[in-house]
């Protein structure tokens, strides 16, 4: 499920470096054959799932110096994340956290927990 305008997550908005996780069903296999085997989704130390929402990515801090040149109201600017929308996490469940919303569970995940994406298109 990408992320439509009338889709119910568009009221969330994730911070930074997060990424939103819609977590697999076990057992559940992508079309090209990747999947966590049953053992190491019982101990719960890695999880699959499809990244349903992105942060902006890091910030960059910006200079504090004060120039009269400079406009008051510069905007942020962020160094993007690897991942992205549609994409498929393997990813450590000790970085993430769980939560539910609307009857759904979800994980809330720091791009540094997340150790593999499979992407559709040809990197």
């Amino acid at each position: 499920m990408i992320l439509t305008s009338d889709n119910k997550l568009k009221k969330l908005i994730v911070i930074g470096d997060r990424v939103l996780i819609r977590p697999s069903k076990p057992d559940e296999q992508t079309a090209s054959g990747l999947y966590l085997p049953p053992g190491v989704q019982e101990k719960e130390k890695v999880q699959q799932g499809q990244i349903i929402k992105t942060g902006p990515g890091y910030a960059i801090p910006m200079p504090v110096d004060d120039e009269p040149w400079k406009s008051e109201d510069e905007n942020v600017k962020y160094v993007p994340l690897q991942a992205r929308e549609g994409d498929l996490a393997i990813f450590l469940v000790s970085g993430a956290t769980e939560v539910m919303y609307e009857g759904e569970k979800y994980f809330i995940v720091p791009q540094g927990a997340i150790l593999l994406l499979e992407r559709e298109e040809e990197l």
